[in-house]
Formats: structure tokens, sequence, C-alpha cells
């Protein structure tokens, strides 16, 4: 008879236990009678259910690493980035903002990304990944309360209070890099590319569904649901989290050497190969950027769309819900095949020539069967890119600086999505295919390059970085 399990299962039941007691409690308190059925009716239905299958089977607590829960804590972050896009008309028109309010709403969650995700990282490779996980998804449930609390306000309040929420939010979209390490952590080295592609397939499907989930919210639930959503569904995952994922860091005997944030970066970058895939990442990041901030202008420009109107506007959310679905799939399924096929540096490569040409074409075509055409070669080449620049990055780094290396090339790709949009913007301005031809260009040569210089990593025990 296992003695210390029985112990161990008998505590998590004691801790879930008073877990759901203080969840009921303070959802209650902030709900109030105003969301009678959902505070007093559906939670403890909820709570209750959990108990039982705590109870009747103790042994899921006896639980596995979990590639699921990650998924959706990825997943979950990106729906979080995209809840707010549908709501950026009616900042403008209730709450007079401005384009720079607009703006700012918007690049404040990159920005934190790009500051926080070392510290995260670095952070998870000294207490474990687990930890960072269960701060940075409950305190992104207690960022989006903030968020439905600003957007039930008026004015310049209004619109402050969601700045802050954004940038709180931020902070916590930055687990992104102690995600993959985690990933990096459960897996071999021949598979992580393949895996990899699970983080870029939640950033696909949580790209479409974060739009689309702040649509639908505001129509059944006002202005406050949105935030209210996102609310529960990060603390549905802080509850996975919590109960179900196990830490898979392991202590290493070779303690993690502290350094400045530069120095750090400094650090990373002194492999040349290591350096190539950062910068790879960074450029793959940008011109995906550019083309996120200029396509619904591009589009409504080439086929004479109304963008002001909801016919408009629905038509270019169907063709980026196309591209992140086709993008998804990608990801999702061929990735695997592809790398035992090809190998990482040449899918790398040949992904970098896809998106280039994809890119190239797009603002010449005119006819919608072509368009859709351009941006599924466009869609398929940019994320390819991702899962094998990341599988190569895992591989080039040791077990005990996973979660910094991995925080670090986030911070990078933060920073592309932070001057993507600033380059696009303007010169979409002197002509639209300017940012499409520039980022082609680009790409194609950064092709070339990894196609020439790329070479498959060994194991990081022959050398890590």
């Amino acid at each position: 008879m296992n003695l210390g399990g029985s112990a161990k299962v008998a505590n998590d039941q004691r801790r879930f236990f008073q877990w759901s007691e203080w969840c009921a409690a303070i959802l209650n308190g902030i709900l109030g009678a105003s969301n009678v059925i959902l505070a007093d009716a559906v939670l403890p239905f909820i709570f209750s259910q959990w108990k039982v299958r705590l109870i009747t089977n103790s042994a899921f607590l006896m639980r596995k690493p979990s590639l699921l829960i990650i998924f959706l804590t990825v997943f979950i972050d990106l729906v979080g980035f995209g809840l707010i896009f549908p709501l950026l008309p009616i900042y403008s028109q209730n709450f007079g903002a401005s384009g720079f309010m607009i703006g700012a709403i918007i690049a404040v969650y990159s920005l934190m990304q790009f500051i926080f995700a070392p510290i995260w990282g670095r952070l998870s490779d000294r207490i474990g990944r687990r930890p960072i996980l269960l701060i940075s998804t409950g305190c992104a449930s207690i960022s989006y309360m903030i968020f439905a609390f600003g957007s039930g306000m008026e004015g310049s309040v209004a619109l402050w209070v969601i700045l802050i929420s954004r940038l709180f939010a931020g902070i916590c979209g930055a687990n992104i890099s102690v995600a993959q390490a985690y990933i990096a952590d459960i897996t071999p080295p021949e598979k992580r590319s393949a895996r990899m592609g699970l983080i870029g397939m939640a950033f696909g499907l949580g790209f479409v569904f974060g739009p689309a989930l702040g649509g639908f919210s505001i129509k059944w639930f006002g202005l406050m649901g949105p935030g209210w959503v996102a609310a529960v569904l990060t603390g549905l995952n802080f509850l996975w989290v919590a109960f179900m994922l196990p830490e898979s860091w392991k202590p290493s005997t070779e303690p993690v050497m502290p350094r400045p944030r530069l120095a750090q970066f400094t650090h990373t970058m002194s492999n040349p190969t290591m350096g190539l895939l950062i910068g790879i990442f960074f450029l793959a990041t940008f011109c995906f950027a550019s083309f996120e901030t200029t396509i619904g202008l591009l589009v409504s420009k080439n086929f004479n769309l109304e963008i002001s109107t909801g016919k408009g506007a629905e038509t270019i959310a169907y063709l980026i819900s196309y591209c992140a679905i086709l993008g998804a799939l990608v990801q999702g399924g061929a990735i695997g095949k592809l790398v035992k096929k090809m190998g990482e540096p040449k899918l790398i490569a040949s992904s970098l020539i896809i998106a280039a040409v994809g890119m190239a074409l797009i603002p010449y075509l005119h006819t919608w069967g072509f368009l859709l055409i351009g941006l599924g070669v466009f869609s398929i080449g940019s994320q390819l890119t991702r899962p094998p620049v990341f599988g190569m990055i895992s591989m080039l780094t040791s077990a005990n600086e996973q979660g910094t290396t991995m925080g670090v090339a986030q911070s990078i790709g933060s920073l592309a999505r932070i001057l993507g949009p600033m380059f696009a913007a303007m010169t979409f301005e002197k002509h639209p295919s300017f940012p499409y031809l520039v980022c082609a260009a680009l790409s194609f040569m950064t092709g070339v390059l990894a196609w020439r210089l790329l070479k498959r990593p060994v194991h990081a025990s022959e050398q890590a970085v």
C-alpha cells in the first residue's frame, strides 16, 4: 500500500476544497446580485462536480505532464490578446479615445511581454515552471476583471483603467516562454519541433477565437461581457494548472548563473547559430505583424470594401480567420512529418521563401480566388517557421537555462510585434505594396541565408549555451 501517495491525495483534496470555497466566495462577492444565476447556481454546481470527481477518482491526482494544459494556457493568453479588437471602434466612439490611446492599449500588451518574458523564463529556471504558470494565470484573471470594470466606466477614466488592465495582462501573458520551456522539459530533442507546433497552433486558434469571443460576449452581456468571459476562462485555466499540472522542471546540480538583462541577451546571442535563429524569429514575427496591421486596409482598397460597414469588417474578419485556421492546421498536423523528411534547417529556410512568395503576391491579387491562394501560401510559409526555430533553440540550450533562453527569444518576438505595425503603417501610407515587398525581400534573403548557414544542432549535453 502506498501510504505516501494516499497522504498526498488526501492533502490535495483538502487544498482543492479550500480553493473551491475561496474562489466561490470571491466570485460571489464580485458578481453580486446582478449575476444571481451565475453566482448562486452555476458556480456551486461546478465546484460540487469537481469535488465528486476528486473523491470518486482520486487517481487523477497522480498526474503526468500534460501538453493539453500548456496548449490551453497559450490559447487563452491569445484569446485575451485578441478579445479587445472588436471593442476598439467602441472605445473611439463612446469614450472619445484618440488614435494614440488606442495604439497604446494595443501596444502595451506586447511591450510588457518584451520586458517580462525573460524575467518569467529566468525565474522558472530557478523555482520551477508550475509556480510561474500559477502566478501568471491567476493574475491574468484579475487583469480581466479590471478590464471588465473599466469597460463599464465612462470617458478618460475608463480608458486609463483599460490601459492599466492591458498592461497587467501583458505581464501575465509573457508566460509563453515558460510554456515552451515546459514542453522542452518533457520532450526528447528529436520531437521538440513537432511539439512546439502546438504553441503555434494555440496562437492561431487563439487569434481566431479571441475577436470572435469578444464580439459575441458584447452581444450577450454588454460592454463588460468580454472582460468577465476572459476572467472566467483564465480562472478555469488557473484551476487546471493548480490541480492537474505537475512540475516538469528538475533542479540541476549546475546552478543558473544570474545575469543582468543586457548581459543575458548578449550571452544568449553569443552562439552564432542561436543568434541566427532568434534573428529569424524576429524577422518572421515582424513580417507577420506587418501583414496583420495592413491586410484589412489593403483588401478594402483593392476590392472597394467599405470597412466602416458591418459587411466590410465581416469580410476582413473571415479572411484573417481563414489565415489563422490554415496556419493552426499546418502547425498542429504537418510539422512532425516535415521535420522528419527535411530536418529543421531546411524546413526553416523553405518556410521563409514560401512566405516571401506569398507576401510579394498579395498586393497584386484583385480577384477573391487568387487572393485566397496568395493568403494561403503566405499563411503556410509563415506558420511553418516558428516550431522548428524553437525546436532548434531548445536543442541548443542546456536543461537549466531553457526558460531563460525561451524568454529572451520571446522578448525579441514581442519587440517585433511593436516595431512591425509601426513600420507597416508608415510605409503603407507611402504606397500600399511597400510593406509587403520589403518584408518579402527580407524573408527571401533570410531564407537563402538560413539554407546556407543553418545546421541541425547537437543535443545540449554535447553543446550548450
